[in-house]
Formats: C-alpha cells, structure tokens, sequence
C-alpha cells in the first residue's frame, strides 16, 4: 500500500483483478478488506482492465505495476483507481493513468494520488522517465500535470482513445522538484 495525508492506493491483487474483470459484481473481493466500494469504481465503468487483466493472466509478476484502488481514508470508501500501463520499457519510461470518481474531483486527490504514485515508482529499478497522456479536450487533466512541471512532447494517436498530448518528466526532476 502507497500512503498519502488522505489516501491509501491499494495494490488489488492478480486473482481479485481477474474476477473484478471477468464477474464484476462478485463482492468477494472486497472481503475482509478495510474499504468499501459504493460508487462501484472499476464495476460499471472497467476502465483499463480490459487490458491490465490480459496482462496479468500472461505474466502475474507484472501486477505490481498495475491497478490501485484510491481509497479515502476518512471515509474508507474507494473514490478511484490508478495504474501504470506497464513495467518500464527498455528505455526506462513508465505511464500512468488515472481516474476519479465524479462525485470526488477537483478536491486535489488526483494531484495527490499521482504525487504518490510517481513518488513510489521512481525509487523502482529502471525507472528514468514519467509519462502522462491525455486527450488535448481534456482541460482538468492538462493542468493537472501542468501542476507538477511536465513537458509537452507532442501528440500521439490512441487507437481507442483518439488524439493524445504526451506530457513528460525525468524520474530524476521529480525527485528533485517533488521531495
């Protein structure tokens, strides 16, 4: 578990991923758990499981990298959800993604749970380089990571997502900038 003032970012393990994905409204997993999910994150809309889960079936080592719970720690009820895409590739570059339930934003848990995660995976093995997409109509997630002192790269096409800015950062600059 990462921890931060409000938040805790609760890895979900490979097996509950898989049944989250494949039998949703199994609530087995949130069994003996200290959180709880009313607002049915990752339930009614999977986001990125349709790809994490593939992920994972083929190479469980790779979950670590992958789906977190956002959980308030006030209320004890999971608000979003946070993940790489993937372990760093070869040249040492990792992304991101993130969202927050509606109900939960613009109250700065994006910006915090996204500190707390960049904050995590730079003192992993690898890591050289942060990344961050986002559909240019996107103006909340723009300064969002305008927030942080990301660079714009350029512009990308998503096969599913359409156009996408790159935004960019060295794992070393945000240390330096985000003790």
């Amino acid at each position: 578990m990462i921890e931060t003032l409000r938040l805790e970012l609760h890895l979900i393990q490979a097996e509950d991923l898989i049944i989250l994905f494949e039998h949703p409204e199994d609530f087995s997993i949130y069994e003996g758990k200290s959180y709880k999910n009313p607002h049915r994150v990752l339930i009614d809309d999977q986001g990125p499981l349709s790809w994490r889960v593939p992920q994972v079936k083929e190479d469980a080592s790779l979950n670590m990298w992958f789906v977190r719970w956002i959980v308030a720690k006030e209320s004890r009820e999971i608000i979003g959800s946070t993940s790489f895409h993937g372990a760093p590739d070869a040249s040492g570059m990792i992304e991101i993604g993130l969202g927050i339930h509606p109900d939960f934003q613009n109250q700065g848990y994006g910006y915090e749970a996204l500190k707390a995660m960049w904050s995590w995976v730079i003192a992993q093995p690898g890591v050289k380089t942060l990344r961050y997409t986002v559909s240019p109509e996107n103006a909340v997630s723009i300064h969002l990571v305008n927030k942080f002192g990301f660079t714009h790269m350029g512009q990308q096409i998503d096969e599913i997502d359409g156009p996408e800015d790159i935004y960019e950062m060295s794992a070393l600059k945000f240390a330096q900038k985000h003790p």
